[in-house]
């Protein structure tokens, strides 16, 4: 790829990260002239990538949406197509791509035009998703504008109902989205409360960009999603599952992955233990190992293993 596509993509990476820079930052991310940026800028709108500038002191650039999509080899039914994979994706069908879903379908929204934004959400309106294993609904709009405020650095009010008390509004800075489990969680800095927090998504409602961008705070965790984990950690959950699984500690732990921790007994076996409020988690991690278990703990998971072999067994018969 020669220096200046490299540099092309570069700039068109950057446009669609933030919702406004200035000219002269832009210039010395690229390394190259304010000269050459504006040539540059030039042959992204001849590729049809809708560009905005403003002159002066105050001036720079802003990706906009256009009349409509850049020609990115997507026809109007491909990108409702995608726009309508991504959201599907987003509300965890496929593990592992729940996240990166959400970002790209805030990139997409960005510039996708007016017109086709009615046939998403029209497609999105009157279609009814299954929802794996009861987990709690999430708005993929709300996913989106959540996103984007991530991305743009751009302070967020919204409403939430917390685990206890009232309802109230929130003001913060937005910082990431993370999935875990069959939930969504929205990291960021509460400017009420002048500290970190975690908010399910799930209670989240009207959330509202105000326009105020702000920069990054250090989070005190190695990352958003070990910040959400030792947040759950502290919430008191209804069962503690102690399961000894005749099958080795590697083997278990990946698919075990981050919800629950695994502990060697013997080369060939070991102990699963989680902590949860719904025990239609751990059923699933059980089947997923593929190994005969003994149910340690609570009795509710062994009714509910009982119950659930009971109903498989009479298909049989």
């Amino acid at each position: 790829m020669s220096g200046s596509s490299a540099r092309m993509l570069q700039l068109l990476s950057l446009l669609q990260t933030h919702r406004f820079w200035s000219g002269g930052e832009l210039a010395g991310r690229l390394e190259v002239s304010e000269r050459t940026l504006r040539r540059d800028v030039d042959r992204l709108r001849e590729l049809g990538y809708p560009v905005d500038a403003m002159r002066g002191s105050a001036g720079g650039y802003q990706l906009q949406a256009g009349a409509a999509l850049p020609p990115l080899l997507l026809d109007d039914d491909e990108a409702v197509a995608i726009a309508v994979g991504l959201r599907t994706a987003a509300g965890g069908m496929v593990e592992g791509i729940a996240e990166t879903s959400v970002r790209a379908l805030g990139k997409l929204v960005q510039v996708m035009p007016p017109r086709l934004r009615r046939r998403v959400d029209a497609l999105q309106a009157y279609t009814l998703p299954v929802s794996f294993a009861g987990g709690p609904s999430v708005d993929s709009s709300i996913l989106t504008a959540l996103a984007m405020a991530c991305r743009d650095d751009e302070r967020l009010r919204f409403d939430y109902a917390p685990r206890e008390g009232e309802p109230m509004r929130r003001h913060v800075e937005p910082h990431r989205l993370v999935s875990l489990g069959r939930r969504w969680y929205l990291v960021a800095y509460d400017l009420t409360r002048h500290d970190w927090r975690s908010f399910r998504v799930d209670r989240l409602s009207e959330p509202e960009a105000t326009g105020v961008t702000f920069r990054q705070r250090d989070l005190p965790a190695e990352d958003a999603a070990a910040f959400v984990q030792a947040g759950i950690r502290s919430i008191p959950q209804q069962h503690h599952v102690a399961v000894l699984v005749h099958a080795a500690a590697s083997s278990v732990a990946q698919v075990v992955g981050r919800w629950g921790s695994v502990e060697p007994v013997t080369d060939t076996s070991c102990k699963l233990l989680m902590q949860v409020d719904d025990l239609g988690w751990p059923l699933m991690v059980l089947a997923a190992v593929d190994a005969t278990f003994v149910v340690e703990s609570p009795p509710a998971l062994a009714d509910e293993v009982r119950r659930v072999a009971e109903l498989f067994g009479g298909a049989l018969t």
